[in-house]
């Protein structure tokens, strides 16, 4: 029974954590709608699925202990957000490009660390999470670059209101250095070991509470 209890509650927060990533990776992409915005939006939104993927990723890689396990969960991810995003434009909801699975690289380097570290759990917190958090950022520009014409889509598809926070400002030049992937791969290496570590404890407590 305790072992079923187990897998259960393992499989939980797969889905838990997986459904969450889609949602943040959905609210991600509108880099269409606010082109003044787009390379701030773009640094914001890089941290989060660069932390919801390492926490997912982690705790799956640590649960099993089978390398391999990570960047079968960022496919997990990769396959919700094409469901999801596949419903949005059905309903019609302007998207004028589909969703690259950028986590995939990023998952291999972890699960590369894992596997060279001889499934060392510190060094995959440490090593595992500047590499995530430094390459994701990185190969998010791919989902940029397959925007075929913000600015046309912007003009076709306009919000009738917005409210006074979100209206655009005039570009600032020299902002965050023109350098949105550098910034959010600053932010990432720092960040993504932390989160790195709560996959990893998730998992210990999880063990724990079924014990």
């Amino acid at each position: 029974v305790m072992v079923w209890l187990r897998r259960c509650t393992h499989y939980l927060f797969i889905v838990v954590v997986a459904v969450n990533s889609t949602l943040l990776t959905i609210n991600a992409g509108d880099y269409i709608f606010y082109t003044d915005w787009a390379w701030t939006s773009y640094t914001v939104f890089s941290i989060p699925q660069t932390l919801m993927l390492l926490v997912g990723a982690t705790y799956y890689l640590t649960f099993t202990g089978v390398p391999g396990t990570a960047t079968y969960y960022a496919l997990i991810m990769t396959v919700y957000t094409w469901i999801a995003k596949a419903a949005w434009f059905s309903l019609g909801y302007p998207y004028d490009f589909i969703v690259t699975p950028v986590w995939l690289p990023s998952a291999m380097l972890l699960d590369l660390v894992y596997w060279a570290t001889k499934k060392n759990k510190h060094s995959l917190i440490l090593f595992g999470g500047v590499l995530v958090g430094m390459s994701l950022p990185l190969f998010n520009m791919v989902n940029l670059i397959t925007v075929a014409d913000p600015l046309e889509t912007a003009f076709k598809y306009p919000r009738p209101t917005l409210p006074p926070y979100m209206t655009p400002i005039e570009p600032q030049v020299g902002k965050f250095y023109n350098s949105p992937v550098a910034l959010g791969a600053g932010a990432g290496a720092v960040l993504g070991c932390t989160f790195a570590a709560l996959g990893c404890k998730l998992n210990t407590w999880t063990y724990r509470w079924m014990a």
